[in-house]
C-alpha cells in the first residue's frame, strides 16, 4: 500500500484497489493510480495545471466520474497528471487542481488504453478511519 493502490488483475479489464486516510486522500490515490495504469509518473512534469470539477448524486458516481473526468481529459487534450490536489470534497462534489503536462509518446511510455471507469463491482467503504476503493477500468 506505499502508493496508495493496487493494481488489481481483472480477466479482460483491470482493476484499482485504492487507499485513504481521508476521502480526499482516497480521490488523490485513485487518481495517481489510474494515470500509473497509463505511463510511468516519473517521466511526467507538473508543468501545466487544470481544474476539474465533477457532481454527482452518490460517492459511487462521483467516483466512477472523477476518473472519467481525468480519462476524458486525457482522450481529449493528452493531459497527463503527476500531481493531485483536491480543493473541496464531499460525497457529492470534487474540485481539484492536477499538476502535469501533455502526453508526449517521444518522452513518456505508454502503458494500457482506458477506455472508462465502471460501476461493475465499485466498493467504497470506510473502517476504523481508512478508505478503501475498488474500480474496476474497463480497457
Amino acid at each position: 500500500m506505499n502508493r496508495g493502490f493496487e493494481i488489481l488483475d481483472i480477466s479482460g479489464d483491470v482493476g484499482l484497489r485504492v487507499y485513504g486516510r481521508s476521502l480526499e486522500e482516497l480521490f488523490i490515490n485513485s487518481a495517481l493510480g489510474l494515470y500509473s495504469l497509463i505511463t510511468d509518473l516519473s517521466g511526467v512534469e507538473p508543468a501545466e495545471s487544470v481544474d476539474i470539477k465533477v457532481s454527482r448524486e452518490s460517492l459511487d458516481g462521483l467516483l466512477v466520474g472523477w476518473l472519467n473526468e481525468l480519462i476524458f481529459r486525457f482522450d481529449t487534450y493528452g493531459f497527463i497528471g503527476k500531481e493531485v490536489g483536491i480543493k473541496n470534497i464531499n460525497e457529492n462534489r470534487v474540485e481539484a487542481g492536477i499538476k502535469g503536462e501533455e502526453f508526449d509518446p517521444e518522452r513518456h511510455e505508454r502503458g494500457l488504453l482506458v477506455k472508462a471507469a465502471t460501476y461493475h463491482n465499485l466498493r467504497i467503504e470506510e473502517k476504523d478511519g481508512i478508505w478503501t476503493a475498488e474500480v474496476v477500468l474497463d480497457i
